[in-house]
C-alpha cells in the first residue's frame, strides 16, 4: 500500500511541476489538445488503473495479510481476562479468582487468551502490536481479541484512540510467563494485602486509610474500597507506575506521591497534604505490598 501510494503521490507531484513549466502553452506535451485522448487519459488513469489496483490490493490484504494477523477462533479460548479503560490506566480483573491488577496483564504462554475489553468512561483502543489487532473499547459494547504468545516475553501495548490529555500515557504491558510461574503470579494476585512487616509500614498503612488514599484505591483485606483509581492490592508487583509512565522504585513512587500531577498532568490523582514523615511511611507501606 505504501509503495502504490508513493507512485500516486509522485505522480501527481511530477504532473503539479509538468503544469508549472508548461502554464504558457496550451495542451499536454505530445498529445496537444486531442481531447479524445484527454478523454481517454481520464478513463484510464482516473477508472481502469484505480479499479485494478484497488481489487488487487483488496485480494491480496484478504488472502495473505488478514489470515496472517486475524485472532485464533473463539472456540480455542483457554482462558479469558477483562480489561477495563479508564482515564488514564487500565484495569486488569481474572474472572474466577479475586485477581485484580492494573495496566501489566499477566498471561501463560501458549495459550489463547480471550481479551473483554469494557471502558467506565470515554472510548479507549486497547492495541498490543505484537500479538493481535486493536479493538475500541465503547461504553456498554464489550469488544474482544484475543492474544497468544508463544514465548515468554514483554509486549507494549497504547491507547490507540484520543481519549483526553494523557492519551498518549495510556500504555499497557503484556507479560507472558511459562504456565508455572503464572500460575504462582495468579495465586498471589488473588490474595488480600499483605499485613505491614515493620513499624514504619504500619504507620504508612494508617496514613492510607486516613487520608484519600483509601477512597480512590481498592486495599483487599481492609476498609480501603475505592473503585476511581487502579486497585493497589499487589501495587509493589508492578514493575511500573501510572500506567508505565515512570517505573516503580523508591524515588519515583515518593515522586508520584508527592506531585502526581508534575509526573501526568491532568490525572486524576490529587495530591496529598502529607509531612515528610508520613510520606516516608506511606511509600514503605505500598512498597512491601507484593
Amino acid at each position: 500500500m505504501l509503495g502504490i501510494a508513493a507512485v500516486v503521490f509522485f505522480g501527481a507531484v511530477f504532473l503539479i511541476v509538468l503544469s508549472f513549466i508548461r502554464r504558457r502553452r496550451e495542451g499536454l506535451p505530445i498529445l496537444g489538445q486531442n481531447e479524445q485522448a484527454t478523454s481517454g487519459l481520464v478513463i484510464l488513469f482516473g477508472i481502469a488503473i484505480p479499479v485494478v489496483v484497488l481489487v488487487a490490493l483488496f485480494v491480496i490484504a484478504n488472502l495473505v495479510v488478514v489470515p496472517k494477523t486475524d485472532a485464533p477462533k473463539a472456540s480455542s479460548t483457554q482462558m479469558t481476562i477483562d480489561v477495563v479503560g479508564h482515564q488514564w490506566w487500565w484495569e486488569v480483573r481474572y474472572p474466577g479468582t479475586a485477581a485484580v491488577t492494573a495496566n501489566e496483564i499477566h498471561i501463560p504462554t501458549r495459550t489463547r487468551v480471550n481479551v473483554v475489553g469494557t471502558t467506565a468512561d470515554v472510548i479507549h483502543s486497547f492495541w498490543v502490536p505484537e500479538l493481535n489487532r486493536k479493538i475500541d473499547l465503547v461504553p456498554n459494547h464489550p469488544n474482544r481479541v484475543l492474544l497468544y504468545s508463544s514465548k515468554p516475553g514483554t509486549y507494549r501495548g497504547q491507547c490507540a484512540e484520543f481519549c483526553g490529555v494523557q492519551h498518549a500515557h495510556m500504555s499497557l504491558a503484556v507479560i507472558v510467563d511459562p504456565p508455572d510461574q503464572f500460575r504462582t503470579w495468579l495465586a498471589n494476585m488473588a490474595r488480600p494485602a499483605f499485613p505491614p512487616a515493620t513499624v514504619a509500614q504500619r504507620a504508612g498503612k494508617q496514613v492510607f486509610l486516613t487520608n484519600a488514599c483509601a477512597s480512590c484505591h481498592t486495599l483487599r483485606g481492609t476498609p480501603a474500597r475505592g473503585v476511581i483509581g487502579p486497585d493497589l492490592t499487589h501495587m509493589a508487583t508492578r514493575s511500573t507506575l501510572a500506567a508505565l509512565t515512570i517505573p516503580n522504585q523508591t524515588n519515583d513512587l515518593s515522586r508520584w506521591l508527592r506531585d502526581p500531577q508534575h509526573v501526568k498532568p491532568g490525572n486524576r490523582m490529587p495530591g496529598l497534604n502529607l509531612s515528610p514523615a508520613e510520606f516516608a511511611e506511606l511509600t514503605a507501606y505500598l512498597q512491601g505490598l507484593r
